[in-house]
């Protein structure tokens, strides 16, 4: 079934989408983060209906979705000061914390291990589904597992229709990438996962915070993690990719260029200022946002990458942001996109 809430909430198809949930289905369904495709995050036969439709390693921990801070207590335990401060701070937003999980959280919710994931969504369709379902939600990003996240119903139907019970189409996503992952060590905010959360953000709210060493580093397949989109290859079409970034604008469209003459039929997702500097044809010229809009970037690449993927070119070339700020979360999703294939010059 297939509602579409782009314009109004509708009442009667809200309780079936909400009964869906509390029967055991999947329903997809909007956040201000990326789409996400969702079970009663306390039914282990549910979440497991996740794992098969997206084809999710098992061993990748999931987020699961409450729609008030008090839903907490119902899911965690033996909450600290800073993780209270956290919560207080960031939720609800596109953030999400690391608790210790009660027994009631199944295990393949996480992953076998004794924490669990917690994000409370700021999107007024994704707290009705989740306040009306009575049950906390676990929601991955609804996509095949590896493909680029979905932040609008367009880019996710063809590969999840018949797969789940329902789409709830909200309209496109207002952030584009995934919530910041943060976990408190020693009582010090550790990011695994960056996203629209910042750490300049974390560190104005509650003093020191570390980035984990993963965040741009090569994942280790067999180590166990706590926060989805650290371990296995995410945010991928299926053309190479291959990921640049350089502070002269100059050297950046050399070597742009320089790779378009090396490689036969490329698309180039770029800034709108350098399409007339790069040399392939205008429909390879995929504008991703004007350079000095981050923002617009984060909101777009996801599509762009399914839009370059269509185009069935060899490679996939990308101009990257600086590693600063918001910045940090878009560069951890490319590098992960394009495997690691990449280049600073």
């Amino acid at each position: 079934m297939y509602y579409n809430w782009t314009k109004d909430t509708n009442t009667e198809e809200l309780k079936i989408v909400c009964n869906l949930i509390k029967n055991g289905e999947l329903v997809i369904f909007p956040t201000e983060t990326v789409y996400g495709i969702g079970a009663n995050a306390l039914d282990s036969n549910a979440v497991n209906k996740i794992f098969i439709a997206k084809g999710r390693p098992s061993d990748n921990p999931l987020i699961v979705h409450i729609a008030n801070k008090s839903d907490i207590d119902k899911i965690a335990k033996d909450i600290t000061k800073m993780e209270k401060k956290l919560i207080n701070s960031f939720m609800p937003g596109p953030f999400t914390i690391i608790l210790k999980r009660k027994e009631c959280v199944p295990n393949n919710v996480s992953a076998g291990l004794d924490t669990v994931a917690v994000r409370m969504p700021d999107n007024i369709i994704a707290k009705a589904i989740i306040t009306y379902s009575g049950v906390p939600i676990a929601a991955p990003s609804a996509n095949i597992s590896g493909r680029p996240s979905g932040t609008s119903v367009d880019d996710i139907r063809k590969e999840l229709e018949g797969k789940v019970s329902a789409i709830v189409d909200g309209g496109k996503s207002n952030i584009g990438l995934e919530s910041t992952v943060v976990k408190v060590v020693d009582e010090v905010p550790v990011i695994l996962r960056p996203g629209k959360v910042t750490p300049e953000q974390i560190e104005k709210t509650v003093g020191k915070v570390v980035i984990d060493s993963n965040v741009f580093a090569k994942p280790k397949k067999d180590t166990k993690v706590e926060s989805p989109g650290m371990k296995y290859r995410h945010y991928a079409p299926n053309t190479k990719c291959k990921l640049f970034y350089a502070k002269d604008e100059k050297d950046l469209i050399f070597e742009i260029n320089k790779q378009i003459r090396i490689y036969n039929n490329v698309v180039v997702l770029g800034f709108k200022e350098h399409k007339d500097k790069i040399n392939v044809k205008e429909n390879n010229y995929i504008e991703v946002s004007s350079k000095d809009n981050i923002e617009e970037y984060a909101k777009n690449i996801y599509t762009d990458l399914r839009k370059a993927d269509n185009l069935n070119a060899n490679v996939i070339l990308i101009e990257g942001v600086e590693k600063k700020s918001f910045g940090i979360a878009i560069m951890n999703r490319l590098l992960r996109t394009c495997e690691y294939d990449y280049k600073e010059l």
